[in-house]
């Protein structure tokens, strides 16, 4: 049994503290937070040495309740017409404490949906143990969401535990009773799952278990819930032929019929979002569960509307060869007068979306649900771009702020095609509503103004990539101290 401990604190943001990007109006604000200490069995704790431990525990931290007037809009389980769509009102979004995962949390709260966050918190670990930090200085979990609250007066629930603990997951969906779950609660970069192999390992792990998790618990506590994945464009490689949305008809010897798209996953991360689209579709079939897999693209950016509210919401934002996405990476070298890192020949084209329209897909995938035992596929980006193209891009917007931007090219550390045919489709979202951020001359000059204005906090030593695919070994890669 879990040993219970409730205790009280206050969040106080004061008067001094700037906003990030409107003005906030409230003073001092006490919030008043409940903390229930769990014991947990966590599958990362290999990762983490003793003197990063303080005991085996998962702390459940659920900010004060506020009441709320209920919409009228149906849930689930509803006498509603099985045809119409139904908008839940209560969303767990797990791994609410990272990149895409807390902008997504932020804008369905003030969309007006019950929102809970389950995080286990080791994204942050991640960064102590390679020595890396976001270009933007983040607020703890705790202090983030009492941000949140002193600023807007709505609660978003607080699970910290790992989902790959199953007895945690149970209470957490017992607690919170989710109508729709947003599954961001992954090991998400392809060069950390190719570090060495004890990261390879626990990112299958952590990845392909806790989507399993996931499903059990929707089968046996929520079963008319709906799951909206995130998975990624990387799944399907790069084809010489168009990529569909999920499926492809295909005619072969006479016969037809329509069938999963082919994966070429390029990395053990790439290859764990593989299983874990298999493992859905296969529980949508055998036991009737709901899914929405988003393929998402390549993400930029760093402000949504929420985000931008105050400093204290301020989203992480990765410039490292690890985490770093290539805009970012791109926008954060320009800024400090780094060479643009073109990896290879650099036509490697991928789809792009702004994070803004990230937690809008996310927004209309939840408010549109599948039916019970469909498994719906989203390619969810806006635009396609070649790694040259986007470096062009950034000089041309380095240039109108007097930024002499240069790039080189640096040998390839993926094993991937330098130049290939690339065209995939993603009209799903847009017919369901999805109105896209274009990348614009605007919103570059908006994100290089933005590294700039953090460029004191950039480790030049983190720029380059350090992590080859094909030197992967079994001897555990450590950080050196200086």
């Amino acid at each position: 049994m879990a040993h219970l401990l409730s205790i009280s604190c206050s969040a106080k943001i004061s008067s001094s503290y700037k906003p990030y990007g409107q003005p906030l109006n409230q003073g001092r604000t006490a919030v008043p937070t409940s903390f229930t200490i769990q014991t947990s069995k966590s599958p990362f704790k290999r990762l983490v040495s003793q003197g990063d431990r303080a005991g085996s525990c998962v702390v459940l931290a659920t900010a004060a309740t506020v009441r709320q007037e209920v919409s009228a809009e149906p849930k689930f389980g509803s006498n509603q017409s099985p045809n119409e769509p139904s908008k839940p009102q209560r969303v767990m979004v797990i791994g609410g404490d990272g990149y895409c995962g807390w902008a997504t949390a932020l804008h369905l709260s003030n969309k007006g949906y019950e929102v809970a966050i389950v995080d286990s918190l080791v994204r942050r670990l991640f960064d102590h143990q390679l020595g890396l930090d976001s270009l933007t200085p983040i607020s703890s979990i705790h202090n983030r969401l009492r941000c949140w609250k002193a600023i807007t007066g709505k609660t978003i629930e607080l699970y910290i535990g790992d989902i790959c603990d199953f007895e945690f997951l149970t209470d957490t969906f017992k607690s919170f009773k989710p109508d729709g779950v947003v599954h961001f609660g992954e090991q998400r970069s392809a060069p950390y799952s190719m570090i060495d192999r004890s990261r390879a390992v626990f990112t299958q792990t952590n990845n392909v278990i806790g989507t399993l998790n996931v499903l059990f618990a929707i089968k046996e506590f929520r079963e008319q819930c709906h799951l909206v994945k995130l998975g990624t464009m990387g799944e399907y490689g790069t084809p010489n032929l168009d990529i569909e949305e999920g499926y492809i008809t295909i005619t072969h010897n006479g016969r037809t019929d329509t069938l999963p798209y082919p994966k070429q996953a390029s990395s053990f991360y790439h290859l764990s979002k593989v299983h874990d689209s298999n493992n859905i579709a296969f529980t949508c079939k055998a036991w009737g569960i709901r899914a929405t897999d988003l393929n998402q693209g390549v993400v930029y950016g760093a402000r949504t509307d929420e985000t931008s509210m105050h400093e204290g919401l301020c989203n992480r934002f990765d410039y490292d060869g690890v985490f770093g996405t290539a805009l970012n990476r791109f926008c954060v070298q320009a800024a400090v007068g780094h060479p643009l890192t073109v990896y290879g020949k650099g036509g490697q084209t991928r789809g792009y979306l702004d994070i803004r329209d990230t937690v809008q897909c996310v927004e209309l995938a939840i408010a549109n649900p599948a039916q019970p035992g469909e498994f719906r596929v989203f390619n969810q980006f806006t635009e396609q771009f070649s790694v040259n193209e986007l470096a062009a891009l950034v000089t041309k917007a380095g240039e109108k702020l007097g930024i002499d931007v240069q790039t080189i090219t640096v040998p390839n550390p993926r094993v991937e095609a330098e130049e290939h045919y690339y065209n995939a489709k993603h009209t799903k979202l847009i017919e369901l509503g999805l109105r896209p951020h274009l990348l614009s001359d605007s919103l570059l000059d908006s994100l290089l103004n933005f590294a700039i204005k953090f460029k004191d906090r950039v480790d030049r030593k983190q720029i380059m990539p350090s992590v080859s695919w094909r030197k992967i070994g079994v001897k555990p890669q450590t950080v050196p101290a200086n």
